[in-house]
């Protein structure tokens, strides 16, 4: 063989040695494996307006109400603007007739008097409900602000997963003194708390205000860039969200909505998937 070829062959030899050897590499640190979301809760907050629709002067449409959150099947619900044996909704405690006619449990809180019986917030639940607990939140005097509460309490899920769940709705006042008090109130009770915390109901305020610059310092809200909720018919403000603060486990927004319904009352319901990761 010509020593030219010889020589070609052996440096092309050398070669392939080298690079096999180059290619022993020492495997890299396994990476932990991205939290895996196993299951979900999804979540509904509605202003129902006492089940009264803008477009109807003095009527009671509790159907409409139902079928609303009938269609979108949440876990757990935050209402407010609720009726209780009032003069203008009739007999009966709202939240309760919602709660049987969609089989869902319910706590309602009072948050004032009104025409003969009460008015508030209340929770409807898929899932047994316990410590049902409510809370007044501060009016600073002299203002003339409804008083206002929040309400929570304990929810089991079917895989033993317990979370608080809470529905309020805050001062309605241009000024929004009575506001940043009430969220102050609701962010330091959470603070006390050891289980994951979800929060939800009409805030009056909207993102960028003092107001939910609070409520963002201790929770996670559903959505950053919130499509308006108010009024329902071409709605042009974010007032009602949907927020979660946890210890443990792992939560997460899968999905996040503004359901399109423009009869049942002046406000558009809000709708979002919590995710829980393992």
């Amino acid at each position: 063989m010509p020593r030219h070829l010889f020589a070609f062959f052996i440096g092309l030899a050398f070669f392939s040695l080298s690079c096999k050897d180059s290619d022993k590499k020492e495997d890299p640190a396994p990476q932990p494996e991205p939290k895996e979301v196993v299951s979900s809760i999804k979540v509904m907050t509605y202003n129902i307006h006492h089940a009264n629709p803008p477009s109807r002067a003095n009527v009671i449409d509790l159907d409409a109400i139902t079928n609303v959150i009938k269609a979108e099947k949440p876990d757990v619900v935050a209402l407010q603007e609720v009726d209780a044996n009032t003069q203008r909704s009739g007999p009966g405690n709202q939240a309760q007739q919602l709660a049987a006619r969609l089989g869902m449990q319910f706590y309602f809180v009072k948050s004032i008097d009104y025409q003969g019986g009460e008015y508030g917030v209340a929770i409807l639940s898929k899932y047994p409900l316990t410590e049902k607990t409510m809370y007044m939140l501060p009016t600073k005097a002299g203002t003339g602000g409804e008083a206002r509460v929040l309400a929570t309490a304990k929810v089991t899920l079917p895989d033993g997963m317990v979370f608080r769940f809470g529905s309020t709705h805050l001062d309605a006042q241009s000024d929004p003194a009575n506001r940043q008090l009430q969220i102050e109130k609701i962010t330091d009770l959470a603070s006390q708390e050891s289980l994951p915390f979800l929060i939800a109901g009409d805030f009056n305020a909207t993102p960028g205000s003092e107001v939910i610059n609070t409520l963002d310092g201790s929770f996670k809200r559903t959505c950053q860039a919130c499509a308006p909720t108010i009024p329902a018919v071409s709605p042009t403000k974010a007032i009602d969200f949907i927020a979660y603060k946890y210890p443990a486990p792992k939560l997460s927004v899968v999905s996040h909505n503004v359901v399109n319904e423009q009869y049942a009352s002046d406000h558009r319901p809000v709708v979002a998937v919590i995710g829980i990761a393992k």
